[in-house]
């Protein structure tokens, strides 16, 4: 954390099925290093016991603005100066219809009016009270006073019925809000920034393919945190296991040809791209129109150099702000420098990979290089991580385009 003191966040936890997932939240966030102080609806009290957010977030929970002994100080005012933010998820369309008519029956609600931080709702219920004008209508209101929103999120829901209204999972909440849990500010309002991630397959055969260790995980949390930022991000993805950030446009692609088709349309139109994909460098020249059957002890598959998309990118006339990614199992510095001179690169992110290293892990550690200098990031989150790399970029960006 490079706050002085921890963030503070007001969770306000309501009557939706998904306030299962808040002490996961909580949990969460404090792992980050946030204070959190939950306040729950007596609605919110009936599907998740007060006495569980109590022992996850280490606080007294609030609740009722008629607790004489929190009162006897206006304990909802001190509450209200106290928090950097106010996050409520689940909510509810209730909660929506009670904030957006400026409602304050309860503990939550006046929070919400009284207090100067930002506020953000994580909406939860059932597809058809999302969809429904009144929802709709509540949610451009507050979006026109300036409440964020984080999802919903589309997909099955506890009523059984499939469409958009999902609580989005703890993790997407606390990637969306890494930027303010780092102390990184709006360093991208404005720009918009196109990222790759992930690995590509390529076809050896209809059914088999060659591929590398690539999890995509830093590529996203860049994505996480590139919006958080301010940025209009758009994320070109290889073939991963993972939920697409929010706010954040994605393309799924599968082949380096397919990315390089992909990062090539939209990188005009970007102010900054990183190149965090693992695309491969080699693919089979001949693909067979049928499988290939097991007949002989060995197999030769004739190999031919990919397209270079990071190459292409630096290399456009009036191109984006080009930041590259280099995974090294030896020489990391040298290797790394090379390659950002080779390629013409603004910016190189470089890091060791092997056993137990970078891939499939939650944390890495980088050193960033640049034609006038270098900084190194020991090992944390990716998740934080992405936004320190992201500060530095949006530094270097200034600086190249003053």
């Amino acid at each position: 954390m490079s706050n002085q003191r921890p963030f503070r966040i007001i969770l306000g936890i309501t009557g939706g099925i998904a306030a299962y997932k808040s002490p996961d939240l909580v949990r969460r966030l404090r792992a980050e290093g946030a204070e959190v102080q939950v306040v729950m609806t007596p609605s919110g009290e009936k599907m998740v016991s007060p006495a569980v957010f109590q022992a996850v977030s280490g606080r007294a929970v609030r609740g009722d603005l008629w607790d004489a002994q929190a009162e006897d100080a206006m304990g909802h005012i001190e509450l209200a100066r106290w928090a950097d933010l106010v996050l409520v998820a689940p909510a509810t369309a209730n909660i929506m219809a009670q904030i957006a008519s400026g409602t304050a029956s309860g503990l939550l609600t006046t929070l919400c009016l009284a207090t100067k931080a930002p506020l953000l709702l994580a909406p939860a219920m059932n597809q058809a009270m999302w969809l429904h004008p009144a929802t709709q209508a509540n949610l451009q209101l507050l979006a026109e006073r300036g409440v964020g929103f984080i999802g919903p999120a589309d997909g099955e829901q506890a009523c059984g019925e499939v469409g958009p209204g999902r609580m989005v999972e703890p993790q997407q909440i606390v990637a969306a809000l890494s930027a303010e849990l780092s102390g990184v500010s709006q360093c991208l309002a404005g720009l918009s920034i196109l990222i790759t991630a992930g690995p590509t397959r390529e076809p050896i055969d209809p059914v088999r393919y060659v591929s590398n260790r690539s999890s995509g995980k830093m590529g996203f949390a860049l994505a996480h945190a590139a919006t958080a930022a301010g940025a209009k991000v758009k994320l070109v993805a290889g073939p991963v296991s993972l939920e697409t950030p929010v706010n954040v446009e994605r393309i799924d692609v599968e082949s380096a040809e397919q990315m390089r088709d992909a990062t090539l349309t939209c990188a005009p139109d970007a102010d900054i791209y990183i190149g965090a994909a693992a695309i491969a460098d080699y693919r089979p020249e001949f693909i067979p129109e049928q499988k290939i059957k097991k007949q002989a002890d060995t197999m030769d598959v004739h190999m031919v150099k990919s397209v270079d998309v990071l190459a292409e990118v630096a290399a456009l006339e009036d191109g984006p702000f080009t930041v590259g990614f280099a995974a090294e199992t030896e020489k990391l510095e040298e290797y790394a420098l090379a390659k950002l001179v080779r390629k013409n690169l603004d910016m190189i992110i470089a890091n060791l990979v092997g056993t137990k290293l970078c891939f499939d892990c939650e944390d890495n550690s980088v050193l960033v290089l640049w034609q006038e200098g270098r900084k190194e990031y020991a090992r944390m989150l990716k998740s934080e991580l992405a936004a320190r790399l992201l500060t530095t970029i949006a530094e270097r960006y200034r600086v190249a385009n003053p």
